[in-house]
């Protein structure tokens, strides 16, 4: 078994604890991993049909994953309640360790995760979904989905970037949507996160983007210089 596929695997592994999800998947640092017992945090989105009987099940096997005020208080309820009405819809249980690894998880309810791709309701997950991720489990076909948002990212970076730019340039533009209006990225965040996010996975963004890219110079509908960037073995600037 190769590196990958041990990566893989010790990802899925984690589901065996916690109850069963409709969608699940993995971004950062681990994507590019190659040593899966490296001390990195493991970053997972978790899509479910019901986050409060979710979370009632997982307050039986996982107690000790949830803020101890949350348990004690009102539970599943308190926690699903925070989620949607002081929230984005997503419960987040971060510093969680499990065998040796620390993660945290996000759980969202699976209608809200659709209509967020579909519509950018919160662009808190489209967001995230714009971004390279590994998708683990994913029984409704949310990876087919969320074409609609990658093509409206694309469409949106167009709109934004000036006469010239690089492929770097593009994705970092695309990259770069999700954290417009994050007051994070004036003080608490890398301010070169955007840079190092694209510079890092680029292979994966060009994975991900390419079909919508050749869409867009097929339609006549992108600027002279996009051939170039389809066609060109490197990220240099447009001729």
């Amino acid at each position: 078994m190769d590196n990958k596929d041990t990566t893989h695997s010790h990802l899925l592994s984690f589901l065996n604890a916690i109850p069963p999800v409709d969608f699940c998947c993995v971004y950062g640092s681990t994507l590019h991993s190659t040593d899966p017992g490296k001390s990195t945090m493991v970053d997972y989105i978790l899509g479910v049909s019901d986050p409060l009987q979710w979370h009632s099940e997982n307050l039986k096997m996982n107690a000790d994953h949830y803020a101890s005020w949350m348990v004690l208080l009102r539970g599943a309820k308190l926690i699903t309640n925070v989620a949607d009405k002081l929230g984005v819809g997503v419960h987040f249980n971060p510093y969680v360790t499990w065998n040796n690894k620390m993660l945290k998880y996000g759980v969202v309810r699976m209608h809200d995760l659709i209509q967020d791709i579909l519509n950018w309701e919160s662009f808190y997950l489209s967001g995230r979904l714009q971004k390279p991720v590994n998708m683990l489990v994913d029984n409704l076909d949310i990876e087919t989905i969320n074409s609609v948002n990658l093509r409206a990212a694309v469409s949106a970076a167009l709109l934004l970037l000036p006469p010239k730019f690089t492929e770097e340039d593009l994705y970092a533009k695309i990259c770069s949507l999700s954290y417009v209006g994050d007051v994070r990225m004036l003080f608490a965040e890398d301010r070169n996160k955007v840079k190092k996010i694209v510079q890092g996975q680029f292979d994966l963004f060009q994975s991900m983007y390419k079909p919508f890219l050749e869409e867009y110079e097929g339609m006549k509908m992108v600027i002279s210089c996009f051939p170039y960037l389809l066609i060109s073995p490197h990220r240099g600037n447009c001729p």
